[in-house]
């Protein structure tokens, strides 16, 4: 008996059968476009999501500029004390654990407590627009989580250059500590916006009370494994070359130039991300985000050998520019294939009822990598000795090399995702627990079944 029978049958033997329960039925089994919302009600939930997502950015990318800010004023004192690296290592620990807990909160209590916690913000959106129009709905994803994450990485690149001209560089010790305040504003936001975001109608019917985990992990350890070596490799290159690109950056600038330049190169280079990240929502919708990302990385991988063979003729201070350009093109391209599309297909790829915890599991992994290529790449420029065009072309040889490799992992191990892939892998999820014993009669928040009239176990 499937779940819209079941119910009916649920409804015409209460005591106490109200008619208008017909209507609940009838709303809430209905296709999610068909959800009697005004366009409003359906774009709000994603909004609230990227204003998070933007924060995000912006506190992990200013982290670079403040560590290069702190060892212009303690020197040596700073660069080889522990403090360097407990800096990021910190911000990166913090944000793995909350990925893993906070999954499991958000699938076992409430998807509007993920706003709260970085990129489980996008399991929120995810299901948010698959209340959007079919054949827009990655775009608009894209647009509410990649897109706003690299908003953040720009603007926390341009606003310490801006800081860093308003004090002067001799006062970078109010400097660092406006940046990190400014940071603290955009979070603040997120508590009004919980309380007016909703749960997703998604999330409403397909919450699971009861989870078989020996059942799940066989279902989706593979899928899981595929997206999550893909998101390593990704973060291994991108937070890396975006938090240190206001360090390396300083063996292309002459030696003699100011910070504040230092730190509008990185803003430049950052914000090649936009229009990557920008045509990318766009593909991922025309040809899907598994091709996307494939096409996307793979070139990406192109361009950097490139870049390697041609490094010590970029390295001059009189072509900055043309460094500039093909860096960006590099990191657009990242963000055209797994920037844009990694967190889509694991929101996608996923079924409701576990998606949360999946998607922490996979965002977990992809800030391990960063974590780790965050201290391989300064030890690729020091294995380099004092060889500067070495120094260059290690980091973008090893990243180049990870994208071919992250193009035959996503072209063997992911499947095609269609605009109503949610949907679809619920059922395909349902199918398979019933098939082994699951009662998927119990799924469904508590107000959704209430509405239903369907008594709780």
């Amino acid at each position: 008996m499937d779940d819209k029978r079941l119910q009916e049958t649920n409804l015409s033997s209460s005591s106490d059968y109200n008619p208008n329960h017909e209507r609940n039925v009838a709303v809430h089994t209905a296709p999610l476009t068909e959800v009697p919302k005004g366009r409003w009600e359906r774009t709000w939930p994603t909004i609230a999501c990227g204003a998070g997502l933007f924060s995000d950015g912006y506190l992990n990318g200013v982290i670079g500029s403040v560590s290069t800010m702190l060892a212009l004023i303690y020197g040596d004192e700073y660069t080889k004390s522990s403090a360097k690296s407990a800096i990021p290592s910190i911000a990166f620990a913090g944000t793995v654990v909350g990925h893993l807990f906070f999954g499991v909160l958000s699938d076992h209590w409430s998807r509007r407590n993920s706003l709260l916690i970085s990129t489980l913000r996008s399991v929120g959106a995810a299901e948010s627009t698959g209340e959007l129009k079919s054949g827009h709905r990655n775009r608009w994803f894209i647009f509410a989580t990649d897109f706003q994450i690299d908003l953040g990485f720009v603007v926390s690149a341009f606003v310490p250059m801006i800081v860093v001209l308003a004090t002067g560089e001799n006062h970078l010790r109010a400097a660092w500590r406006i940046c990190l305040a400014l940071g603290a504003i955009p979070p603040l936001s997120l508590l009004y916006l919980r309380i007016k975001l909703r749960e997703p109608e998604q999330f409403r019917r397909n919450k699971m009370n009861r989870f078989p985990i020996l059942l799940i992990v066989k279902f989706y350890w593979w899928r899981l494994t595929v997206i999550s070596i893909i998101w390593f490799l990704y973060n291994f290159s991108a937070y890396s070359f975006g938090i240190f690109a206001s360090t390396w950056l300083v063996f292309i600038l002459p030696t003699d130039a100011p910070l504040w330049k230092n730190f509008g190169m990185a803003c430049a280079i950052n914000s090649f991300w936009l229009p990557g990240s920008f045509l990318g929502a766009f593909l991922s919708d025309w040809i899907g985000p598994k091709w996307c990302l494939i096409w996307g990385v793979l070139l990406q991988g192109i361009v950097g050998f490139a870049m390697t063979g041609a490094y010590s003729q970029l390295d001059e201070p009189s072509r900055v520019a043309g460094f500039i350009i093909l860096t960006g093109v590099f990191m657009a391209l990242g963000e055209v294939g797994p920037g844009d599309n990694i967190g889509l297909l694991a929101s996608k790829l996923s079924s409701t009822p576990i998606r949360g915890q999946f998607y922490g599991i996979a965002a977990a992994w992809g800030k391990v990598g960063a974590f780790i290529g965050t201290y391989i790449f300064p030890l690729l420029i020091d294995d380099a000795g004092t060889d500067i065009v070495k120094q260059g072309q290690y980091p973008f040889w090893v990243s180049s090399s990870l994208c071919i490799f992250s193009a035959i992992v996503a072209f063997v191990g992911l499947p095609k995702v269609g605009q109503d892939m949610i949907e679809v892998e619920d059922e395909r999820f349902k199918r398979y627990l019933e098939e082994n014993g699951y009662d998927t009669s119990s799924f469904g928040t508590k107000d959704f079944r209430e509405e239903l009239g369907v008594a709780m176990n």
